[in-house]
């Protein structure tokens, strides 16, 4: 992607958590980007959304900063980080709304020639965890990532 990304971003020692701060016309709004572990064996959910005052993540605000895709590209290059971390591992994601998974088709979709060049991506169109290599054209429900090794 060729897109800035945010800089100072905090990570946790374990690598389960990375914090951001969005900076657009409605202001500063902290961010996070979490991986957690699933019942299956090497598949890490990532989540994403703002950091509400008490210290949960809220993945279904809007925040509409003007930012979305210098947040995408930071949201890119911290799955780059994870995976290089733990090349064994998968990581799962839908959004939290349709829309949101749409965009994140369509994001993928406009820079599949670069992120096929460094991962294997699989979609889940049935919503039954029966991943298929990723096509433009599919209504996808998730998605599943992992970084190729060579």
């Amino acid at each position: 992607m060729k897109y800035d990304v945010y800089a100072g971003v905090k990570i946790k020692s374990d690598f389960s958590t990375f914090e951001f701060m969005s900076e657009g016309h409605n202001g500063k709004i902290p961010k996070r980007i979490q991986f957690t572990e699933t019942p299956w064996p090497n598949i890490y959910n990532l989540a994403f959304g703002d950091i509400k005052e008490n210290g949960d993540l809220d993945d279904l605000t809007i925040s509409n900063n003007g930012d979305r895709n210098k947040i995408l590209a930071t949201i890119l290059k911290v799955v780059e980080d994870y995976t290089v971390k733990f090349p064994e591992r998968f990581v799962f994601f839908s959004g939290s709304t349709e829309h949101r998974t749409r965009l994140y088709r369509m994001a993928i979709g406009l820079h599949f020639e670069e992120l096929s060049s460094k991962f294997e991506i699989y979609v889940d169109i049935k919503g039954e965890r029966d991943f298929i290599p990723f096509q433009k054209a599919l209504n996808i429900r998730a998605f599943l990532i992992k970084r190729k090794i060579y």
